[in-house]
């Protein structure tokens, strides 16, 4: 089973709200889901984002993939980078 990280789109029309969740790469974008990483909200100013730092490395680690969008925010936060030295320091 192939293992995404990416974005369920929630909220309302022209006011999109994400949650960031981790899924199998053949669910539908809003359907099915294993498990929630975190929420991003880019309609606030600035863009809030509220991400488990601790479940993120867990999937990644575990093999999960992000999607575009998801490597991006993990990168601002810093999650990425602490995932490739810890890859590193194995």
């Amino acid at each position: 089973m192939a293992v995404k990280i990416r974005l369920k789109r929630m909220g309302a029309k022209k006011t999109p709200f994400y949650r960031i969740v981790v899924a199998d790469s053949r669910s539908p974008r809003d359907g099915r889901y294993i498990e929630i990483v975190g929420t991003y909200n880019p309609v606030a100013e600035p863009a809030k984002v509220d991400i488990n730092e601790e479940l993120a490395l867990k999937w990644l680690k575990d093999g999960a993939k992000p999607s575009d969008t998801v490597r991006n925010l993990f990168s601002n936060q810093g999650i990425m980078e602490k995932f490739h030295n810890a890859k590193l320091n194995k």
